[in-house]
């Protein structure tokens, strides 16, 4: 039988490939032609003289940027470093591998072809209007790793002041996958999820937006009990929260209906569900307060890079069901498994926004795949590895989209289906063809 130490041992071994491997490959995107260069008379068709023509048929025609160019599969991956990973504030360029890491994602599981863009600016009005000047070169934004509160007011003015999609991932895709992983949790321990009580501990952009995802897919907020740092929201928080934290105010309003106060002890006891996204552990959340949970307690601890408890230590304390947001822990719920399927729909039927419809769409699609091959404690939710995820999600999520009329190409069920099989199969056959003609070399042994 494996032993804690060596649990820990092996939980340690990410981070010291990661050092070891980050140097070697000096990256982890490049980019790469995708038209045909037979000779070099082609350039005269793609540059100069030949590329005048549609670029005067894009001035005539703005629209048809997406026929002519790349645009449609452009993501920016937008950061200023001021919340990363659990790290904190440790500025843009050290956010660069995180945001090469999101890109890599995005076009290994997504097909999608992502750029990192790292601002050297903390100014809430300067990053609204960068991201908005980017407007011509991509079909979408994604958000990563602003602090709160201005992660809120960057990402309400830019849904509504741009004419692509933008999503912040911290919100919107932690929260879906979330939510997809309570859902089939719910199904396990055969609970409702009108009916549950739930805790969550940490009250960051992930947390408030899981709660207004979880409230939005039905459950009841007067159940549900939100901590930070200074203890469970409740209404006579209200006025030292309304002028700098209204996402925590308005919770803190429609939540904890019986006016709990206390902490994380308190908040957590008698409650069905804890979902945690609040700072490293692992000893943030002690396996005494997970015992005095309800019967049949689930336990998402996702605050990386440990969470905030070790999963063995929950089971012990006799948690049903654990979920991390580690890839080397059984149950990730890691929004990696939704973010690329939701985007390759996104882009494939030109959406303008992603809405919280959009979202609870993708929710369902992955716990509805997780159950048709089997929901168990330790598999809740298909892997990264399941490509059938993200196909759905595409198919799903784009047909959304057109139902709520927000979507410029109206395409049947079959053919967002195949769009979404060929970019994702591509992507995977390409990596695969450089790997195996070394012009990817092996990593070098250890």
């Amino acid at each position: 039988m494996t032993t804690k130490e060596e649990l820990i041992a092996k939980s340690k071994k990410p981070a010291q490939d990661a050092m070891r491997l980050h140097p070697f490959y000096k990256g982890k995107i490049e980019v790469d032609l995708k038209c045909s260069v037979r000779d070099f008379k082609d350039f005269a068709i793609w540059y100069s003289p030949g590329v005048a023509e549609p670029c005067k048929a894009i001035a005539a025609n703005k629209e048809l940027v997406y026929e002519h160019t790349n645009k449609g599969n452009f993501v920016a991956v937008v950061s200023d470093g001021s919340r990363v990973l659990g790290l904190g504030d440790i500025g843009a360029e050290a956010s660069m591998p995180v945001m090469e890491g999101k890109a890599l994602l995005f076009k290994y599981l997504g097909g999608v072809d992502a750029f990192p863009i790292c601002l050297d600016t903390k100014d809430t009005d300067e990053i609204v209007n960068i991201v908005k000047a980017l407007q011509p070169t991509f079909g979408g934004v994604n958000l990563e790793d602003f602090a709160q509160p201005k992660c809120f007011e960057i990402l309400d003015r830019l849904r509504k002041e741009c004419h692509i999609p933008v999503w912040h991932d911290d919100q919107q895709g932690t929260a879906t996958v979330t939510v997809a992983g309570l859902i089939n949790a719910l199904r396990y321990v055969k609970k409702d999820i009108k009916d549950v009580k739930i805790a969550l501990i940490g009250a960051g952009a992930a947390n408030v937006c899981i709660a207004n995802l979880i409230i939005f897919a039905g459950a009841d907020p007067g159940k549900m009990y939100i901590t930070d740092s200074k203890g469970i929201l409740h209404k006579d928080r209200i006025p030292e929260l309304k002028e700098k934290y209204k996402e925590k105010a308005d919770l803190a309003e429609k939540t904890n209906a019986e006016g709990r106060k206390g902490g994380i002890a308190e908040a957590m006891k008698d409650c069905d569900v804890v979902i945690a996204l609040s700072q490293p552990g692992p000893d943030v959340i002690k396996p005494e307060w997970v015992t005095a949970m309800a019967k049949d307690p689930i336990v998402f601890v996702c605050a990386n890079p440990i969470p905030e408890m070790w999963p063995w230590d929950a089971k012990e304390a006799g948690a049903v069901i654990v979920a991390t947001g580690r890839s080397d822990f059984p149950n990730q719920v890691n929004n990696s498994v939704c973010f690329p399927g939701i985007f390759r729909g996104v882009l494939d039927v030109q959406a303008s926004t992603i809405t919280d419809e959009m979202c609870i769409t993708a929710a369902y699609t992955i716990a509805d795949l997780g159950a048709e091959e089997g929901i168990d404690p330790e598999n809740l939710l298909p892997n990264m590895d399941n490509v059938e995820v993200f196909i759905r999600q595409a198919v799903n999520v784009g047909l959304k989209a057109i139902e709520l009329g927000i979507a410029k190409k109206n395409l049947t069920k079959e053919e967002l289906r195949a769009k979404a099989e060929e970019a994702i199969y591509r992507s995977r056959n390409v990596t695969k063809m450089l790997m195996d003609n070394d012009f990817i070399p092996e990593p070098p042994a250890e």
